[in-house]
């Protein structure tokens, strides 16, 4: 199939051929990212309202809609400019009032004369005493009483779309789309009930109750279910892709990891061991590994990457290992090189920053296969970078580099395996949403040796106590970090916060004792600053969020976090592991602003009960919702129109088993199932299966 099919076409026509949407409605939808019928299908009613005929008002609580048939009784002009225009009408019981504003009376006269019989449809409210309808949203003869839908659902609308405009546009739209072929796995489809693509779309558009608007229906659940399922066969296709590509046999021999092990003061926690095995095996198999490492704060990411390379390199080939900044790729050599040491293995590191001779120098000895491991920045992917024999490449992720990013990684290697390291904890459910590609390993124990720290919250009136405690921790020879606000997505802002912060500590702890970085300084000042801090010769750094990511100063114990409120869960998470990585008992400080949102406040109280990452990624999940969480446009998170990625995070486990079941037992996709499965691929645009389809 090399374009889209043909029973596709009407979905993707234009959205002026929907019944009710002139040019002009158009123009307003597209505000909606809605441009074509397909849209609208995939637009589904947030509320809804209950316009169910009753006999009398007397049936509801005001103020409440109410559909109700009446008798017309006498019309009452206003006598004075600016009142609204009543009209008298009666039900089976009792009598109320219509009310127009500006209303032209001839209009209202021909519309509701009186002694006739009318259904009225709107909201009523209680006024001196007697019920009143203003402007109500139906006005029918009994005869055309059917077109009133019993409970009517509410889009979510943008200035100048009705509620009616949209109705009858999803109504036509639903009766445009085709019948499709079923994409999901019959017995999955037998089990959880769920109804056919067609009849599924129809019922969640046409919601007979508010408990029919619940993503736990089975028409809403089986629409959420093709979303999720079409983007984990586009991740499973990627995947398969990987796997095609002749992968290199890297066989360790436990050689050099032995000494490395040896000459650790602690044995590895379980979950290292288990991760170590899952890796090594992936890199003994034919196949190109691409697996994710995802671990807490201080799990010890470092040493299983470590022995990965090792093994890389007892096989008699190269690894690599990249980090987002300068600053963590100089950490990770520190790391890294006096273990190294132990197993004599030769590590180097290479940046921006090598200029001349000594970069000729390092590419000559890469190349001819002098260097062992090397340690660098995205510098490692420049054309003139060429490895004697590359087995493996681990990139220290931080969800910098999106899936082409990860591919284009192993292709520089014959056929590199590739591991990416996420110190994030992501709940399972965006895990699979943005690794899903990926095969998991997850290290969920701390090792020994890293001591709890304690977190307090302590409102900004309260800084003068935390700076006198501060000076009596410097005095008592503690390291300390302070972290400045977050400003408006401002670097600028940021800068001129922490040069304040930094001078009006310095004042009060003395010359020489505070350290500063920002995002704006230079690279070389930067890591001036960050290296006189780890030697201890300054005593407290002050710092924007530069210093979330990895770095290591064992004996800093103190981490001062100003205006906590607003930074989201997973950030502060990150920035509290930085302390508690020596032996010396560790403090959190959370300044905020008083008084807290609602919001803040629970995110805060998470950390001060938790240090567990995982529950505090389900916990951000829950209040800040996916998009959010990841900051959707540079994630390469998917936005989906129905499926809801914290509620339904376990139908996105099984859409990704049954992505991978489906390309196990047809590659092609030529079965009628597979057929199918190419046409949803179409429906929901991901364009990059159907590329990998053509492809494979």
């Amino acid at each position: 199939m090399t374009g889209r099919p043909e029973v596709l076409f009407p979905l993707f026509g234009e959205i002026v051929t929907l019944k009710g949407i002139g040019a002009k409605s158009a123009q307003l939808l597209k505000h909606l990212d809605i441009t074509r019928p397909r849209d609208v299908l995939f637009t589904l009613p947030q509320g809804g309202i209950d316009r169910h005929r009753r006999a009398t008002i007397n049936d509801v609580v005001p103020p409440a809609v109410v559909t109700v048939e009446v008798t017309v009784g006498p019309h009452m002009p206003p006598t004075v400019k600016g009142r609204p225009y009543r009209i008298t009408v009666s039900d089976a019981e009792t009598t109320f009032q219509l009310i127009f504003f500006h209303a032209k009376g001839d209009y209202l006269t021909h519309q509701l004369p009186e002694g006739t019989r009318r259904i009225v449809s709107g909201r009523i409210e209680p006024f001196d005493g007697i019920g009143q309808m203003a402007h109500p949203d139906y006005i029918l003869s009994p005869a055309d009483a059917d077109t009133i839908p019993a409970y009517e659902p509410v889009y979510p609308l943008s200035a100048g779309i009705t509620q009616k405009l949209m109705f009858k546009a999803t109504q036509a739209a639903v009766a445009l789309a085709p019948p499709l072929a079923e994409w999901i796995d019959g017995p999955l489809l037998v089990r959880e009930g769920w109804p056919d693509w067609h009849t599924a779309l129809a019922a969640a558009h046409r919601p007979q109750a508010s408990t029919d608007l619940s993503p736990f229906t089975p028409a809403r659940t089986r629409l959420a279910y093709d979303e999720l399922f079409a983007h984990q066969l586009t991740l499973a296709l990627a995947r398969a892709q990987i796997r095609r590509k002749p992968g290199r046999v890297t066989q360790a021999t436990g050689l050099l990891q032995d000494r490395v092990l040896a000459a650790l003061p602690y044995a590895p926690t379980a979950a290292q061991r288990r991760s170590v095995a899952e890796i090594q095996g992936d890199m003994a198999a034919p196949h190109r590994m691409n697996r994710l490492l995802q671990g807490d704060v201080g799990s010890g990411k470092t040493l299983v990457a470590l022995l990965s390379l090792l093994a890389a390199v007892e096989a008699g080939g190269q690894g690599v290992m990249m980090a987002p900044t300068e600053i963590l790729a100089r950490q990770h050599l520190d790391g890294l090189r006096p273990l190294a040491a132990n197993a004599g293995v030769v590590l180097e590191i290479l940046t921006g920053r090598d200029k001349g001779a000594v970069r000729r120098d390092k590419l000559a000895a890469l190349a001819e296969g002098r260097i062992d491991i090397l340690v660098g920045t995205h510098a490692v992917f420049q054309k003139d970078v060429v490895f004697h024999d590359l087995r493996l490449a681990v990139v220290d992720e931080q969800h910098r580099f999106g899936v082409a990013q990860r591919m284009e990684l192993g292709a520089k290697g014959q056929a590199a395996d590739v591991l990416v390291m996420t110190a994030t904890p992501i709940p399972r459910s965006l895990s699979l949403a943005q690794y899903g590609e990926m095969d998991l390993s997850v290290l969920d124990e701390k090792p020994p040796g890293r001591t709890p720290v304690t977190t307090a919250l302590i409102p900004t009136d309260r800084l003068d106590e935390v700076v006198d405690r501060l000076r009596a921790a410097v005095a008592d020879g503690r390291q300390a970090y302070w972290v400045c606000p977050l400003v408006e997505e401002s670097e600028t802002l940021d800068m001129t916060a922490a040069e304040q912060r930094f001078a009006a500590l310095r004042a009060a702890l003395g010359d020489g004792v505070v350290g500063l970085v920002h995002g704006q300084m230079p690279p070389a000042d930067k890591d001036t600053a960050m290296a006189r801090f780890a030697a201890g010769q300054t005593r407290v750094l002050v710092a924007t969020t530069v210093i979330e990511v990895g770095v290591n100063v064992p004996n800093a114990s103190i981490m001062v976090v100003e205006r906590a409120e607003s930074y989201g869960l997973a950030q502060l998470h990150q920035l509290r592991g930085r302390v508690g990585r020596g032996a010396a008992a560790s403090t959190c400080l959370l300044l905020y602003q008083a008084p807290m949102s609602e919001t803040a406040q629970r995110r805060l109280g998470i950390l001060r009960e938790t240090a567990d990452g995982f529950r505090i990624a389900e916990e951000d999940l829950a209040i800040r919702g996916a998009g959010d969480m990841i900051g959707t446009a540079q994630s390469g998170l998917p936005r989906f129109r129905i499926a809801d990625l914290e509620r339904q995070a376990a139908l996105m486990a099984v859409a990704q088993s049954d992505a991978r079941k489906l390309l196990h037992d047809d590659p092609a996709l030529t079965t009628p199932r597979g057929q199918a499965a190419r046409v949803l691929l179409w429906l929901m645009e991901q364009d990059r299966g159907i590329r990998l389809i053509s492809v494979g």
